[in-house]
């Protein structure tokens, strides 16, 4: 299992994960880079992404979904706001429509991404960081904690694959 902690933080607003790779930063970075790696394991095993849009520059929006076992659709979009290759990545995230409009529902978290080099593995943290208690106790309770600890632990066997990339 690549992930080696979280930490849920009412005081801080924050959920940070905490997630070791037996490849380099460059590898680990395009995993975010490019979107068909990364709909491999954005979402948990039961409800895999789909990214319709990937403009990967400061400002630029992401737009995908989520589908459920039933079929279900759930819309989300990242805003890019700060991308610093291959070291640290910066968004805004919240849930959207069928069309990639934000809804505004449940609000928005921030989320900074940092990868640090360890010899030839590397070390990712993921710091998400809410509006209010009540968000980030709405997130827990819709199973943010899990569902992140389940994609996360997708990312090894991508970085499996791609050893020679």
């Amino acid at each position: 299992m690549t992930v080696i902690s979280t930490d849920k933080n009412p005081e801080a607003l924050s959920l940070t994960l905490v997630a070791e790779f037996d490849a380099g930063v460059e590898r680990v970075w395009q995993l975010f880079e490019d979107p068909r790696r990364l709909e491999r394991w954005w979402g948990p095993p039961t409800y895999p992404a789909t990214f319709y849009k990937h403009d990967f520059v400061p400002g630029g929006r992401a737009s995908y979904y989520m589908t459920g076992p039933g079929g279900d659709k759930a819309h989300g979009w990242w805003e890019f706001t700060s991308i610093e290759s291959p070291r640290e990545l910066q968004f805004d995230d919240g849930f959207a429509d069928s069309d990639g409009n934000p809804t505004g529902e449940f609000g928005i978290s921030h989320a900074t991404v940092t990868l640090e080099p360890l010899g030839e593995r590397s070390r990712m943290t993921m710091l998400s960081t809410f509006e209010s208690e009540e968000q980030l106790e709405q997130m827990m309770q819709m199973g943010m904690e899990e569902g992140l600890k389940e994609a996360v632990g997708q990312m090894d066997g991508i970085l499996a694959e791609h050893a020679n990339a």
